[in-house]
């Protein structure tokens, strides 16, 4: 299993040539390989789309910058809490110069980035996780600039609108991470009583401590097509219960189909989507 899963993470795209034996490798930069169909499409026709595959719908992972460009009014995005850098609480072997070299080769200071902006001319409180920074693991800082992002709206009176996508708690922090679900989850209960909006979107993969605090905490919970949710993994569980699970358990149509997910929405739906909810709450709201 192990082995398959190198192959799939390391495997390039490969074209046939005339002769049988032979084969031409296609860097990844040129051609983007479906990891669910196995079929092949240019990098920047599959960009065009939103990073949709165009065979099968599958939904590939995107940067926080990739999200607020196709989510967001544009230039109306204003960053919060950009300058919050991890420490290493502690003290954890080479966590300072793993999170150093992260910044360098993402370009961002942390898992999570948060702003106002405004969608299609709604105002609202945004933040959008990262899974190329550390699997958007949630440390001390990821989970402060969630609450300060709450806060901010609280405060200001404003929805708010997570994208998450983590792998759970960063172990590098340990019960230092862990704290960050009660205080997310009591930022996200304060927001609640002050009769404001909060939107959850899951993307892929929505898992752990996150899955487990404020990613299922949304007034409305929305996600992308069969992306995985889930806290514990499949193996864990069924040796836990000793039973089999489905094999569609921890998708999003699962959770749809049980009532934990509202709404699956496609990614080049989304933002109509955010929209047309932000509208609505407000004038719900102005009607209060």
């Amino acid at each position: 299993m192990l082995e398959d899963l190198f192959h799939k993470v390391k495997s390039r795209v490969m074209v046939t040539t005339p002769d049988a034996d032979a084969h031409i490798s296609i860097p990844r930069d040129i051609m983007f390989k479906c990891p669910r169909c196995q079929k092949a499409e240019f990098m920047d026709q599959f960009e065009q789309v939103g990073k949709v595959c165009p065979h099968c719908g599958y939904h590939a992972r995107l940067r926080a910058g990739e999200r607020l460009e196709i989510t967001v009014d544009e230039d109306s995005f204003i960053e919060l809490d950009g300058d919050l850098k991890s420490l290493n609480p502690i003290r954890f072997p080479g966590y300072e110069e793993k999170i150093a070299k992260l910044q360098k080769d993402t370009g961002l200071t942390e898992a999570i980035v948060t702003g106002t902006c405004r969608i299609e001319g709604e105002a609202c409180v945004i933040g959008v996780m990262d899974s190329h920074f550390m699997m958007a693991s949630m440390g001390s800082v990821v989970g402060e600039k969630i609450t300060r992002a709450f806060e901010y709206a609280q405060e200001h009176r404003l929805p708010v609108i997570l994208f998450t996508a983590s792998g759970g708690a960063r172990m590098q922090e340990g019960i230092v991470s862990l704290m960050q679900m009660a205080k997310t989850s009591g930022a996200v209960a304060n927001h609640s009583d002050a009769g404001l909006l909060y939107i959850s979107v899951l993307t892929d993969p929505t898992t752990g401590g996150v899955a487990a605090s404020f990613a299922s905490l949304g007034d409305i919970v929305l996600a992308e097509p069969k992306v995985l949710i889930g806290f514990a993994g499949r193996r864990v569980i069924e040796d836990t219960i000793r039973q089999r699970l489905p094999d569609d358990f921890q998708s999003a149509e699962f959770f749809l189909e049980h009532g934990f997910v509202d709404r699956i929405v496609e990614r080049s739906r989304m933002r109509d989507t955010l929209g047309k909810l932000l509208r609505m709450h407000r004038r719900e709201e102005g009607m209060l």
